[in-house]
């Protein structure tokens, strides 16, 4: 059984947002096996290089959805995701310093982090794109909206997907 499962109520955009939140979710569960199987100290370096690398690239395609679609509460956001980038880094310093306890410390960070961060603050993104394509949808007049509005809406999509595209050519880790 995972560490920490990919559950059905973490599903954000059903694209590139989800894949990265699910990159995470893999990393952690790979940590953790390796810890359970006393390999913790072999692997933690790889794994938190990843993670961070990975996380910076994430929250930095994230932000920039949620500015493209006019979201609110961007600047609270973004604030946690500097907090969360803290903790990473702190952890990194650990192990520099020759801790035996990141590898740990680094698990239970990340399956906690992710659960309430995607949960709680990444659905915000979620309900306030439903809100802006519901509020659409009533003036019945999307075509006189600019089509980078439009898709930054995700108007013409299912609501579970309609977060935009990142932009091409942005590469994946």
């Amino acid at each position: 059984m995972a560490y920490f499962a990919w559950a059905d109520d973490m599903v954000i955009d059903g694209g590139p947002i989800d894949a990265d939140h699910r990159l995470l979710v893999d990393l952690v569960n790979e940590l953790h096996t390796a810890t359970s199987e006393g390999q913790g100290r072999a692997v933690v370096e790889t794994i938190l290089h990843r993670v961070i690398v990975s996380t910076q690239e994430h929250l930095r395609n994230e932000e920039q959805i949620m500015a493209q679609m006019g979201f609110p509460d961007l600047d609270n956001h973004k604030i946690g995701h500097k907090h969360f980038m803290d903790q990473l880094w702190d952890l990194e310093k650990k192990l520099q310093a020759g801790s035996i306890t990141v590898a740990s410390q680094l698990s239970s960070v990340l399956r906690d982090w992710l659960s309430l961060h995607i949960r709680r603050n990444d659905k915000e993104l979620l309900r306030f794109q439903r809100r802006q394509a519901r509020e659409q949808a009533r003036k019945g007049s999307a075509s006189s909206m600019a089509p980078s509005a439009q898709r930054a809406v995700g108007l013409g999509k299912p609501a579970t997907s309609a977060l935009p595209a990142l932009p091409a050519g942005k590469p994946r880790s």
